[in-house]
């Protein structure tokens, strides 16, 4: 009996030894858990916080840690000017000065209004802004006239003609602390489009600006070239938005299609003069693509958003002091690319060759109305 006692006695003590051994593993393990969960938080924590470091000592370092303000004043609201605008953002934001972090930017519209242009610009001024960018010919005319007693640098795009608007020499150096982008059209190259689509044709419509340098200078170029491709060239002058519907109806029954420059007033009542012209049963012919995508029939233009980021590149590198802007030749995109809308040609009754097609650089089948 005896020795059943301490037999039972005995198997006790090792089942609680067990069971203590068990606990102190379990105990062991969770604390091991919670440890390595620790610190695998602290590594990830770590991590992030090297992350974000190292991505504002990388805006740190592209910038010198500056903070920019930019005034944008944009003549008109229409497609190629907004897309200008986005591009010269895209620039800025690949040179390492992006917008909501190193830069702030003030955006204005004119409306097609040169005072309203010339009231933006003072404004800017007034503001003390780093540097101004005007898009558009009268925008970046109103921007250098109020800068002209300023340090305040001005950049420019979607200027057709810089020399005639008086902000660039004869040789492409600055008139002033002023440079940027032109997007000057490739008559001959449009001339060369409309010809292959109308082999019959015989006069191209013009509708432009009296007050617009731009507009002004490329009709000249358009007569000069027009007899080449056996053209005449038939204008009409407005003065404001108003003014595109009469002039629109009165040219669409007196030419065999209609061409539109980079005219800002016109390109801004551009559904009343494609309704004129689809009364008439004429093409309009666009001068970029955003023409195109609301309903002219092609165009041999420009892609603006990369005008833009174009006109972003050299900006960045002026409010870096990498360059100056008084020293700095305005550049051009050089090559323009086929866009046709195979809906505004079937709108009126026109057949677009396969040949035709196969050069498109992009092709839409439908038209959008922003």
């Amino acid at each position: 009996m005896k020795k059943k006692v301490v037999a039972m006695m005995m198997a006790a003590v090792m089942a609680c030894s067990l069971m203590a051994c068990g606990s102190t593993n379990d105990a062991a393990d969770t604390t091991a858990n919670e440890t390595e969960a620790t610190d695998a938080t602290e590594a990830t924590d770590a991590t992030e916080e090297t992350d974000t470091a190292e991505a504002t000592d990388a805006t740190d370092t592209a910038t010198d840690g500056k903070q920019y303000t930019i005034g944008i004043s944009q003549f008109a609201e229409h497609g190629s000017l907004d897309n200008c605008r986005e591009g010269f953002l895209q620039g800025l934001a690949d040179a390492g000065i992006v917008e909501g972090e190193n830069l702030t930017v003030i955006y204005d519209n004119a409306q097609a209004d040169t005072g309203t242009a010339s009231t933006i610009a003072e404004n800017y001024v007034s503001q003390g802004v780093d540097m101004i960018c005007g898009i558009a010919t009268p925008s970046a005319m109103a921007a250098y006239n109020s800068c002209m007693n300023t340090d305040i640098p001005v950049i420019y795009t979607a200027v057709s003609d810089p020399v005639e608007a008086g902000l660039a020499k004869e040789d492409g150096t600055p008139a002033g602390n002023i440079t940027g982008t032109s997007d000057a059209l490739a008559i001959n190259a449009q001339l060369e489009m409309i010809r292959e689509m109308l082999p019959d044709a015989k006069t191209i419509g013009i509708i432009y600006t009296t007050s617009e340098t731009n507009s002004v200078s490329t009709i000249e170029s358009y007569k000069e070239a027009a007899p080449d491709y056996g053209f005449e060239i038939v204008e009409t002058g407005i003065n404001v938005v108003a003014d595109v519907e009469m002039a629109a109806k009165d040219l669409a029954g007196k030419v065999d299609c209609i061409t539109n420059l980079t005219d800002n007033t016109v390109v801004s009542a551009l559904q009343t003069e494609l309704a004129a012209a689809k009364d008439a049963g004429i093409p309009v012919f666009g001068s970029e693509v955003e023409q195109v995508k609301a309903g002219c029939v092609a165009s041999m233009g420009l892609e603006y958003v990369e005008l833009g980021k174009q006109t972003g590149a050299m900006a960045a590198k002026v409010l870096k002091g990498e360059a100056k802007a008084s020293e700095m030749n305005f550049e051009v995109i050089s090559e323009p690319s086929l866009y046709i809308n195979t809906k505004a040609a079937a709108d009126v009754n026109l057949t677009i060759s396969d040949d035709m097609m196969g050069k498109a650089y992009q092709t839409f089948d439908e038209i959008t109305v922003e």
